[in-house]
């Protein structure tokens, strides 16, 4: 056995003690600075820290019938989605600056998606107006006629028509994580900032849902 020198060991061990010193400062500075980071996401200043102060009140009434909606953490500002009403003109999310609105994106080849207008359309019938309204957009991309005959056809008549024939929209969503499947619905502030998510159907017109939707207008 050979002993090393006591001012080689000491020097060895020192060396030990800073660099576990250096990585618990290192540990606790990476700590800070993922809360600050997941601070500054949830909203701090950004325009959507409205949108996040509002989820937080109409997270209480995510529940019953509309239990499956996601209720915004951090801040997310909605892509500025494009679309067409039901004349071709080209219109944006932007145009409903100021409004809350419900934004779902259906096609008539989604079962789910068919299963719920009814109900969409009767939510809009009782809360819209000035300060909200329910935007469907369809993105069948064949027969541009089709989802205007069925919604005539299944008595759909209060909610305005509008079309992503190229379903950009859905990609648009994919693509900041709030679309994987049909029909996929946000509910979004007057800035354009998610308050809330639901990947699937829901029954807008039961009272769990209007609770919901009042206490988002409400804001």
């Amino acid at each position: 056995m050979t002993d090393r020198p006591p001012s080689s060991f000491a020097t060895r061990r020192l060396a030990v003690i800073v660099a576990g010193a250096i990585a618990g400062v290192a540990v606790g500075l990476g700590g800070v600075y993922g809360i600050a980071a997941l601070t500054g996401n949830a909203g701090g200043d950004s325009p959507c820290r409205p949108a996040l102060e509002t989820a937080g009140k109409v997270a209480p009434f995510a529940r019953g019938e509309v239990a499956a909606v996601t209720i915004a953490k951090r801040g997310l500002e909605v892509p500025n989605l494009a679309f067409q009403d039901g004349a071709g003109k080209p219109m944006t999310l932007a145009d409903w600056r100021g409004r809350t609105v419900l934004l779902n994106l259906w096609a008539t080849w989604c079962v789910p998606c068919r299963k719920e207008m009814p109900s969409l359309d009767a939510l809009q019938t009782r809360l819209g107006g000035p300060g909200f309204e329910v935007v469907t957009v369809n993105i069948d991309t064949r027969d541009a006629d089709k989802p205007k005959a069925w919604l005539k056809e299944v008595g759909v008549s209060k909610l305005a028509y509008y079309a992503d024939p190229a379903a950009k929209t859905f990609q648009d969503l994919k693509s900041v994580g709030r679309a994987f499947g049909m029909p996929t619905t946000l509910l979004i502030d007057p800035k354009g900032c998610e308050i809330g998510t639901i990947a699937g159907p829901a029954e807008w017109a039961s009272d769990d849902a209007i609770k919901l939707i009042q206490a988002a207008i409400k804001q």
